[in-house]
């Protein structure tokens, strides 16, 4: 890539990490989005994902859990089944097609979570239920592994949309979530070898910086709409290129 373009790439790595870390996400939907439009192949997308997701969502947990908005009892039947998938996941290598037409419907889930599940921050909930939360969890946890993906962009608004979270407490267990199952998927991935970027360590500490910031503001009630829109402009274009281009 040219200087422009590797600026431009560091840039919108940062606020990736910024705004998913606001809602508890590691960010892998978006990290995944940003390679993809930067022409970067699956086998190098996939890990370089997984590793940022450890760091980013570790950090948003830690300061959504001082907030007080974790819940065990919420978490543990996701994460239980979610693991061991992700896990298996990781060991399928799929064809480089097949990947970027997954990967492209996949980013349809976080547009829709920016541009829908953003509202009210408090909701009336109800008790999680526990065999579906178990589904839910192996379902999200293979793809996981497959993809490179955390899976918190799709379990989130999923505790959503039943009622079994408000935003605090769906962003707080998805946080956790994403980092057992990317240490699961990445486990699973050096069965058949990992390859990352060269510029992978700034990668991280761009993503870390990111991470940091965002996880604050977003524990501190913080507003990000203009953000949030931008960001579903980003995951558009990435999820349109994906299905609909042989780039």
């Amino acid at each position: 890539m040219v200087i422009e373009y590797v600026i431009l790439f560091y840039i919108l790595l940062f606020l990736v990490a910024f705004l998913y870390a606001s809602v508890g996400h590691g960010g892998a939907s978006g990290y995944l989005a940003l390679m993809a439009l930067f022409s970067i192949t699956p086998d190098v997308m996939k890990p370089t994902a997984l590793l940022l997701n450890l760091f980013v969502s570790l950090i948003a947990f830690i300061q959504f859990c001082r907030g007080k908005h974790f819940n065990w009892s919420l978490f543990w039947p996701f994460a239980l089944a979610s693991v061991p998938m992700a896990f298996l996941g990781g060991l399928i290598s799929i064809d480089a097609d097949l990947y970027k037409k997954i990967l492209g419907i996949i980013l349809i889930i976080p547009v829709i979570r920016f541009l829908f599940f953003s509202g009210a921050m408090s909701i009336e909930t109800k008790p999680a239920q526990k065999v579906p939360s178990l589904m839910i969890g192996a379902v999200i946890g293979l793809l996981s592994g497959m993809i490179g993906i955390g899976g918190g962009i799709i379990l989130s608004p999923v505790l959503l949309m039943l009622k079994w979270a408000d935003m605090k407490k769906a962003a707080a267990v998805s946080a956790l979530f994403i980092f057992v199952n990317s240490i699961s998927g990445l486990a699973g991935q050096l069965a058949h070898g990992i390859k990352f970027s060269q510029d992978m360590l700034l990668y991280v500490v761009i993503a870390l910086v990111g991470g940091i910031l965002g996880a604050y503001v977003g524990a501190m009630r913080f507003n990000q709409v203009v953000l949030k829109y931008l960001l579903a402009i980003v995951l558009a274009m990435a999820s349109w290129k994906l299905l609909f281009t042989h780039a």
